[in-house]
């Protein structure tokens, strides 16, 4: 029964607009309405009694005919597109009412839109996308628990820590073993992760460990771990750490630890392993399983879902995998080089003295000054010290630079011979001049810890050995005193040739 009839009975039993409005919980203006156009109708009880409600309503408001019916929403279509990256309930409803005002319709209005959408999700039997997009979010953590992994030889055993990802949309996860949680391990497991899915998630969102958050302070922008953010640009993607102390940013992973925990090292606990590789190998049998595994409450499994609905919101990977680097910070020498892990690479001669950053990879050394890549160079192994120098960082004018090699040749013969004969071999081993100065002025500056009179006895000793004496040579010899044995050596030999010394033929008994 419509209100319209409901309000013409309570009418004929006498009862006030007031009390009418609150038996059926309508507001006094309805309930006078219906009054006012009932009487102008002339229509009470005992004629609408008989009477349907679409009849009671037509006679009370004929108007209301005319009025066209308001636009239903098409909400297989709304569904569809919740599901796409940066699409609101909000920006659908927008679009709905816009396309009303072009047909000229009347349109229902935002919080009736948003209730009927729900009513369909639940006529449906469908799930809410407002929370998680297909492919908008990866959540990254490290499990709690470890495994393990014994030597073979010795039965030590070493922990193993579990990587675990999850896109929170379909709850299709990643897991790999590592040995440690430093931040080269941690990086590759996102790499292997990446793989794993066949794309990038637009976001990606970490606890605020150490290796990939510096730190994360609650009213600022966190500050990213270099290494870490350059990944992230590699693969296209934006880091959003979870807030601190709150879980729930990442309920996602949360829960999928959990249940990783009790599916997969369950199943592993009473087996032995002595290699990763093997026990990575187990680990993704069991994650398979884990992720084809039918849902309780829901159509599917994790993978299926996965496949059927997420994978192409993926970004695509990049054509090259990301190469994992190491950040140092380096001060650039007299000699317009930089030195990492004992190789020498050069920067332009206009940063001597300046402090740099350098990335390191398995194959490339990059320099930066503020931001701004100065130099870079394929990285050296093997022997050590040598040197990779670009010509162009070489200084075109000798007289623009602080040092040559006249100035160090003029210092040393101010000390000794054997030290400017020292310094000059030094300068002539080398192909570039600039590449001896660290070591001469290194070599010179042993003066002042021990004495320009040790310093040119340690290099004519070590000449007396060594057909080109190195800094460390030099060193060695001050730092043992070994200058100061010849030292004593010589003067011992001196006082014997002017002391009195009586021969055999005194002793013999023929001198009287």
């Amino acid at each position: 029964m419509q209100v319209e009839k409901q309000i013409l009975k309570l009418r004929f039993e006498n009862k006030s607009q007031r009390q009418i409005a609150l038996a059926l919980k309508v507001s006094r203006n309805t309930v006078s309405k219906v009054f006012k156009a009932a009487d102008q109708a002339q229509l009470y009880w005992d004629k609408a009694q008989n009477l349907d409600d679409k009849s009671i309503h037509e006679l009370l408001f004929p108007d209301s005919q005319f009025i066209p019916d308001m636009k239903k929403p098409d909400f297989d279509y709304v569904h569809k597109e919740l599901l796409k990256p940066g699409v609101t309930l909000s920006g659908l409803w927008e679009e709905y009412v816009q396309e009303c005002k072009d047909a000229h319709q009347p349109f229902y209005h935002r919080s009736y839109f948003f209730s009927m959408y729900q009513s369909y999700v639940k006529q449906n039997n469908l799930t809410m996308h407002i929370n998680h997009k297909p492919g908008d979010k990866i959540m990254v953590d490290w499990d709690g628990k470890t495994l393990s992994v014994f030597d073979r030889l010795t039965g030590e055993e070493h922990k193993v820590y579990l990587f675990v990802a999850t896109l929170p949309f379909s709850m299709y996860s990643y897991v790999q073993p590592c040995m440690t949680m430093k931040q080269e391990d941690w990086i590759q497991a996102h790499i292997n992760m990446y793989n794993f899915f066949g794309g990038v998630s637009r976001i990606l969102v970490p606890d605020n460990l150490k290796t990939g958050v510096t730190f994360h302070k609650k009213y600022d922008d966190p500050v990213l771990n270099k290494a870490y953010q350059e990944m992230a640009d590699h693969y296209g993607t934006t880091i959003i750490p979870a807030r601190v102390r709150k879980p729930k940013d990442k309920a996602a992973v949360e829960g999928s630890v959990g249940n990783i925990t009790n599916h997969i090292i369950s199943r592993l606990r009473n087996r032995k392993f002595f290699d990763i590789a093997t026990l990575n190998n187990a680990v993704q049998k069991e994650l398979n399983r884990f992720n084809e595994n039918p849902f309780q409450k829901r159509e599917g499994s994790r993978k299926s879902v996965f496949m059927e609905e997420e994978a192409d919101y993926l970004i695509p990977l990049p054509a090259v995998p990301f190469e994992i680097s190491e950040w140092k910070t380096a001060t650039v020498q007299l000699n317009y080089h930089i030195q990492v892990d004992k190789m020498n690479y050069s920067v332009p001669y206009e940063y001597v003295g300046k402090r740099v950053e350098v990335r390191m990879t398995r194959n490339i050394i990059e320099v930066f000054y503020k931001g701004t890549r100065i130099s870079s160079h394929r990285r050296l192994y093997g022997r050590k010290n040598q040197y990779s120098t670009t010509e162009d960082h070489m200084p075109k004018n000798h007289k623009l630079y602080q040092w040559n090699a006249q100035r160090f040749q003029k210092w040393a013969a101010t000390i000794g011979p054997s030290t400017y004969e020292v310094i000059t071999k030094h300068i002539n081993r080398y192909k570039v001049e600039e590449q001896s100065y660290k070591g001469c002025l290194s070599l010179l500056k042993l003066s002042d810890r021990y004495t320009a009179e040790r310093l040119e006895r340690a290099c004519q000793l070590a000449l007396e050995h060594i057909s080109i004496p190195s800094y460390k040579n030099i060193r060695l010899i001050l730092e043992s005193g070994q200058d100061l044995v010849k030292k004593e050596k010589s003067n011992s030999t001196e006082n014997n040739e002017h002391a009195f010394v009586r021969g055999s033929e005194y002793y013999g008994g023929k001198i009287k």
